[in-house]
């Protein structure tokens, strides 16, 4: 069992979001959150970023996310982003899922580097992404700035 405790770095970025509402990734248990607004827009999509705390392993051998961002049992990690109409009118909320990260790619992420999820903010009907959104194709992957 590993006993590792570190800080690894995550982007999530939420591709081609529903126009007119507002996401916020929830920092916190519910009741007690706090939401942090995107840290960059772009044409591709808005960005989040975050830390999340992995510490050692969990008995299946994959690493053990903790943190205030991190929500869910410890198999099944996920991070909440809050989907909401200006003004504060909740629509509801995507859940990233985490398990994805595994040790092949946390250590190899290059000193300083990032690892990068990205989520359709979009259902198949067009609508708003909400509930598990998979993170798409290819996965996680170490971000490119």
């Amino acid at each position: 069992m590993r006993d590792d405790r570190f800080d690894l770095p995550l982007r999530i970025v939420v591709a081609d979001p529903f126009p007119g509402l507002d996401l916020a990734l929830q920092k916190g248990a519910s009741g007690k959150a706090t939401l942090v607004p995107p840290a960059a827009s772009s044409p591709e999509g808005l960005a989040f970023e975050l830390e999340v705390t992995v510490d050692g392993a969990l008995p299946d051998g994959r690493p053990r996310l903790l943190g205030p961002y991190v929500q869910g049992p410890p198999q099944a990690r996920f991070v909440y982003i809050c989907v909401g109409q200006g003004g504060g009118g909740a629509v509801g909320r995507m859940k990233a899922p985490l398990p994805g990260l595994d040790w092949a790619l946390i250590e190899g992420l290059p000193a300083g580097g990032r690892l990068e999820g990205r989520v359709a903010g979009r259902n198949a009907r067009g609508g708003p992404a909400l509930a598990t959104v998979p993170i798409l194709p290819p996965g996680w992957r170490p971000a490119k700035s």
